[in-house]
């Protein structure tokens, strides 16, 4: 009797007490846990839809871009088979680049290039033409060059260039989250968008080229051929280049 009351009075494994406190603990660590696993598997959820999303956004862009191209050469044709000629439409944006120092540039076009942010020689920036900005490149022609940026040049540009203004800091077009968080109001949450925006003068081209960094450009591969002091049709560097812009910034991308 005595030995059996004995072993009934040491406590087993089982009946060991566990602090009050530390099952409350345990208990909030796994719901913490069951409601991160469940906000993880959201995200995941939500990024491959909007992955989808961009991709057939994409694949609209080439679309269009490619009836676009079709169209221009079904007119190009229809002109020549009577008898007339092509007349492209204007162009609607510029790339735009500064050529030269601060020395010797008078107070007015040294104005407007600060307003266009050509703070540096080899920034370059898109601009939307309209009569007022037109007159403002004719009133700085001397000091720099311009012209119509094809869609490959302006992909090429952001896509390797590209920097953009977060809080006044200079940040990388690391992926689109960052384009997101601050266009994605207007509809642009990719890189795509961004370069369809600004290729196309979307609505929202303003708001777009603001947000890039203007283009930090290296000096053109072999150097500039021409006199910078003498127009582009005259031989020289500065002025309207028209599509010849891509050539030059092919050599300076």
């Amino acid at each position: 009797m005595f030995a059996n009351r004995h072993r009934s009075s040491v406590p087993s494994a089982n009946d060991v007490l566990i602090p009050e406190t530390l099952l409350k603990k345990r208990k909030a660590d796994a719901k913490l846990r069951e409601e991160n696993q469940a906000k993880a598997l959201e995200l995941r959820k939500a990024r491959k839809q909007k992955r989808q999303v961009i991709f057939k956004r994409a694949e609209q862009y080439v679309k269009e871009y490619k009836a676009a191209e079709r169209e221009q050469i079904r007119l190009r044709r229809l002109a020549k088979s009577q008898g007339d000629f092509f007349v492209p439409s204007q162009p609607r944006v510029a790339f735009v680049i500064r050529l030269r120092g601060v020395s010797n540039i008078p107070p007015k076009p040294r104005k407007i290039m600060q307003l266009l942010r050509l703070r540096q020689i080899n920034n370059g920036v898109f601009v939307k033409l309209t009569a007022a900005t037109q007159q403002m490149l004719q009133l700085i022609s001397p000091y720099v060059t311009w012209g119509e940026p094809n869609l490959k040049s302006i992909r090429e540009l952001i896509y390797k260039r590209g920097y953009v203004k977060v809080d006044k800091q200079r940040i990388p077009i690391s992926d689109n989250s960052v384009i997101e968080a601050h266009l994605g109001k207007y509809g642009i949450i990719s890189v795509e968008d961004l370069v369809h925006e600004i290729a196309t003068v979307g609505p929202n081209f303003k708001v777009a080229n603001r947000f890039l960094w203007p283009f930090q450009l290296s000096s053109p591969t072999g150097g500039f051929q021409k006199r910078k002091f003498n127009h582009y049709i005259e031989g020289g560097e500065y002025g309207d280049r028209e599509s010849d812009i891509n050539r030059l910034v092919r050599r300076m991308n």
